[in-house]
């Protein structure tokens, strides 16, 4: 006959966990000895092994009382519609650590791959580090939203990083991160902008500039998250308003003419 303690030390359980399934009336409580104490038999073993296992195998308690109870066909039916569910757990779980393992892939772990090899090809071009993070930012709540949308963004993307003018308007913006709201010279790098944006426009066209037709409240979320990123971006886009452009996200020329801006998205922050 067994104590408590060796009852529990045999089934792989605690002895608060044997007390516990009295409490639940899942292991009958035997009889006390003449000391007072339980003495357990090599059944208690068995059953509180079948208990144990059917717990850590996520059986509600309540569940287990009738599982127990029950003849030899439900249970084997219900240890197989256990297993079945164990099979999906186990999948779900290797697609949770296939997700973990490529947080060391940093920017892969929640873009489409075209996006991170258009990230991959601004920092070969020497853009600055943290106007790709601003980009990278900008481009994971975009794709979440508009998922079909990517591979045709990606394609105009390819064809403006194969122009030197528009990688040159990259690198003038990454200067602007190294710039105060008060240094003079952000005006220089606003001038040098809004001339490369209109000299793209004029020549390539102002759809050339991009017309991704972002509604505007999200533009607007994504242009608080660039700011919080680059706090410079912030004036040097007062700047480049005075300078016939305005917006981030929605980069679009003003129209003199009429006081109002055109429809068209710029470059200066993911499309």
């Amino acid at each position: 006959m067994l104590t408590i303690g060796e009852l529990a030390s045999y089934a792989g359980v605690t002895v608060r966990a044997v007390r516990h399934y009295h409490a639940k009336g899942l292991l009958p409580e035997p009889e006390r000895d003449h000391s007072g104490y339980r003495r357990y038999d090599a059944g208690a073993v068995v059953e509180l092994i079948r208990i144990r296992t059917l717990a850590e195998a996520g059986v509600p308690l309540a569940r287990v009382r009738e599982l127990l109870q029950a003849d030899q066909a439900e249970f084997a039916a219900t240890v197989a519609d256990i297993d079945k569910r164990l099979r999906a757990e186990i999948r779900e779980r290797q697609r949770h650590r296939e997700r973990i393992a490529r947080l060391a892939a940093g920017d892969s772990l929640a873009l489409p791959p075209e996006v991170v090899e258009f990230l991959d090809r601004l920092r070969a071009f020497g853009v600055d580090e943290r106007l790709v993070r601003v980009e990278r930012d900008g481009w994971i709540p975009l794709a979440a939203l508009s998922p079909e949308r990517v591979p045709e963004w990606m394609a105009r993307k390819r064809r403006q990083i194969a122009d030197p003018q528009f990688i040159d308007f990259y690198l003038t913006l990454g200067q602007a991160l190294d710039r105060t709201g008060k240094d003079p010279r952000l005006v220089e790098l606003a001038d040098k902008l809004a001339a490369h944006l209109t000299r793209l426009a004029d020549e390539q066209g102002d759809d050339y500039v991009d017309d991704v037709e972002i509604e505007r409240p999200f533009a607007k979320l994504m242009d608080a998250l660039a700011f919080d990123a680059a706090p410079p971006a912030r004036r040097l886009i007062e700047l480049l308003k005075e300078r016939g452009w305005t917006g981030w996200t929605r980069l679009e020329r003003v129209d003199a003419t009429r006081g109002a801006a055109g429809r068209h998205r710029g470059a200066a922050f993911p499309e």
